[in-house]
């Protein structure tokens, strides 16, 4: 291949790129904890949406354990959203020759 070639090659991955993140924002997944009492919808990209909480978690004396199933949730939410973005990508660059591990975006 010219370099020509390949330059126009990564022109076209890089808007290829941008496409699919502005999509990884629109996708959404949902975190639980305490069994589904607690949830926490965000984007694929890691920006939380909303947040459930069943009434009958809020009660003032017992404070910090909403607050630990919050936290539960969150990261739930993230770990999925994180698994979501990588499967995306994985379409994205499926057929490139990529060393193994490497990861997109750089």
């Amino acid at each position: 291949m010219n370099l020509h070639k390949i330059m126009e090659a990564a022109q076209g991955m890089q808007a290829k790129m941008a496409e699919a993140q502005g999509k990884l924002d629109n996708l959404e997944v949902q975190g639980q904890s305490g069994g589904g009492l607690v949830s926490v919808t965000a984007s694929a990209r890691g920006r939380i949406v909303r947040i459930g909480i069943d009434p009958s978690l809020i009660v003032p004396d017992d404070k910090e354990m909403l607050e630990d199933l919050l936290v539960a949730a969150i990261n739930d939410a993230r770990a999925k959203g994180e698994e979501l973005a990588q499967s995306e990508m994985a379409k994205l660059t499926q057929g490139l020759p990529l060393p193994p591990g490497m990861k997109l975006p750089f």
